[in-house]
């Protein structure tokens, strides 16, 4: 696959004395960027997954039916991709 090339613009706070930027350049792999964003999902969509849980929870333990309802209703997107 090509090399994806990121490039990053470092500059001096101060511009009187005549300095110029200074370019660098770095390179990031496209499999390490795809592979972190996999991995970033996965830990968001867990982490909303058990919050939805654990509020559902406290619904049923309030006798909240309407606030189950609602968290059911946003639950059941989690349960049917799976």
């Amino acid at each position: 696959m090509k090399k994806q090339f990121s490039s990053y613009k470092l500059s001096r706070l101060h511009f009187s004395n005549g300095h110029l930027p200074i370019m660098a350049r770095k390179e990031m792999n496209y499999e390490i960027k795809l592979a972190a964003r996999l991995i970033l999902d996965e830990a968001i969509y867990q982490w909303n997954k058990e919050n939805l849980e654990t509020k559902i929870d406290a619904a049923i333990d309030n006798q909240n039916e309407k606030e189950f309802h609602r968290l059911s209703k946003q639950y059941a997107h989690y349960v049917i991709h799976e």
